[in-house]
């Protein structure tokens, strides 16, 4: 039997109440580890402790916390590979992904490393006589962090990273669907020169210890990665505390292709940001609105393109699509795509469980054609490797077409017209918009965020972090006459 892993509770790698199986969904023969599940009291002292260590830690130096951070970067980066792998192998995204994501994350921590260096304060003369204004930033005090299983590591990354820049204790709940890439980032965090009880991980079920962690009134932020209807669980407890939350929520994508596409480009974006990562991403391509005058021609390509993707073991060479991450997410993709066909739709390819060599979640790439807007399969996230062509008759219709939806977290446009791509980047309504690029795919040095359901409170990544992780205090003084 393999060896558990433990949660870090107030400083020290400590058992729980019970033990979770974590299998490899490219093959679930494949036991990666069993890992403890915290209980209501480890929370509670975790949290106490985390209010000493926090004042702690914004006592240290800047230099030093820069260190901290810079050397949590380094090991990321340098271990991409190996870390990589595990996550890839308890995710199912295929090795080049997984290797990326774990390098990524190490970058976040890099460039947070670099803003400790740069929190800059404000000045400004009084309209009284004598007095003089400093407006600085401070820390918000303890940040609890909530990451979903579809990048592991790299949400998790650009949550903690800049909650430990700005002087926060963080306590991190990760989906019980990824936890040895929790537990291996937490213990590069664990090793470095930070108080005791700064950096907490405590895994354990959404229902039990994350309600628990939302409702705490010592919790002093919420920043969540997550669904809709979660989300508004945890807005809802947050504000019987007047908690600060920062929530990424649902999406429902649009790619709209026009008719001066270069169409070779337009599939590859498309089949990219469909099916990158298995559908799994809240960026992903899930509504192709494509002009009548080269729909025929684009989706004669896309689904060929769909049809010659590989399918396969995450860590095999040669994989495109890795596996869906669990059976329940499996079978929730399989009703979508019965629900597709029953609302009018028609499946050109895919969308349909797969017998491999492993025993694993294996799906194949499915493309819905001839779909309405209005269409389920068009309003609801599904997180799959699926996506569904709209037509439309115009660069106008496109742009309603995109802008239907609850949503508004990432949209794209393929042309060649400089007038429509400035007029669509003026006009979606959405948080990213991206112009001959996939909607997948976003820097780490700008703002992340969407609109409606898809997003709520203050934008994540880059110097917009600090509107969310320090709070403002404006100071008066007047130092009297010098004579």
């Amino acid at each position: 039997m393999p060896d558990t892993k433990f949660n870090l509770i107030a400083g020290s790698w400590t058992a729980g109440v019970s033990e979770i199986e974590n299998r490899n969904p490219s093959d679930i023969t494949d036991l990666i580890g069993l890992f403890t599940q915290a209980s209501a009291d480890q929370l509670e002292a975790t949290l106490d402790r985390a209010r000493i260590a926090q004042a702690d830690w914004a006592g240290y130096g800047l230099e030093r916390k820069q260190a901290v951070l810079m050397a949590i970067g380094a090991e990321l980066m340098s271990r991409a590979e190996e870390l990589g792998t595990l996550l890839s192998r308890e995710e199912g995204k295929p090795l080049a992904e997984g290797r990326g994501e774990v390098y990524r994350a190490g970058q976040f921590f890099t460039y947070y490393a670099a803003e400790t260096l740069r929190q800059l304060g404000e000045n400004a003369d009084s309209v009284r006589a004598g007095v003089e204004i400093d407006v600085r930033r401070e820390p918000v005090g303890t940040v609890a962090v909530i990451s979903p299983w579809n990048f592991p590591t790299a949400t998790a990354s650009w949550k903690i990273a800049p909650a430990l820049a700005y002087g926060n204790a963080v306590v991190w709940k990760p989906a019980n669907l990824t936890p040895a890439s929790a537990v291996a980032l937490a213990e590069i965090i664990d090793r470095q020169d930070i108080p005791k009880g700064l950096f907490s991980l405590v895994m354990g079920s959404g229902a039990d210890i994350g309600q628990r962690l939302v409702e705490s009134p010592r919790i002093d932020a919420i920043s969540f990665t997550g669904s809709v209807p979660v989300g508004k669980g945890i807005a809802a407890a947050a504000i019987q505390n007047l908690t600060r939350v920062q929530m990424e929520m649902g999406s429902k994508n649009a790619l709209a292709v026009m008719d001066d596409a270069d169409l070779d480009l337009a599939v590859t974006l498309a089949l990219g940001g469909a099916f990158g990562g298995t559908g799994q991403k809240c960026t992903a391509s899930s509504r192709l609105v494509v002009h009548d005058r080269v729909h025929d021609a684009f989706a004669e390509k896309l689904v060929a393109g769909a049809q010659a993707m590989k399918v396969g073991h995450a860590l095999e060479d040669g994989t495109q699509i890795g596996p869906v991450v669990s059976d329940r997410q499996l079978s929730e993709n399989l009703d979508y795509v019965r629900l597709g066909k029953t609302e009018g739709a028609e499946l050109a390819c895919g969308g349909a469980r797969l017998a491999m060599p492993h025993d694993g979640h294996y799906m194949s790439p499915g493309v819905f054609l001839n779909t309405r807007n209005d269409m389920t399969i068009n309003r609801e996230e599904m997180f799959a490797p699926l996506t569904s062509v709209i037509k439309v008759g115009s660069y106008d219709e496109a742009l309603a077409t995109v802008n239907d939806t609850r949503f508004g977290l990432t949209s794209g446009i393929v042309t060649r017209s400089l007038a429509r791509a400035t007029h669509f980047r003026r006009n979606a309504r959405t948080g990213v918009v991206t112009v001959n690029l996939p909607t997948a795919g976003t820097d780490y040095h700008v703002p992340f965020g969407g609109r409606g359901d898809s997003s709520y409170g203050p934008r994540e990544q880059g110097r917009a972090a600090a509107e969310f992780y320090t709070t403002v205090k404006t100071a008066y003084i007047s130092a009297g006459n010098p004579a």
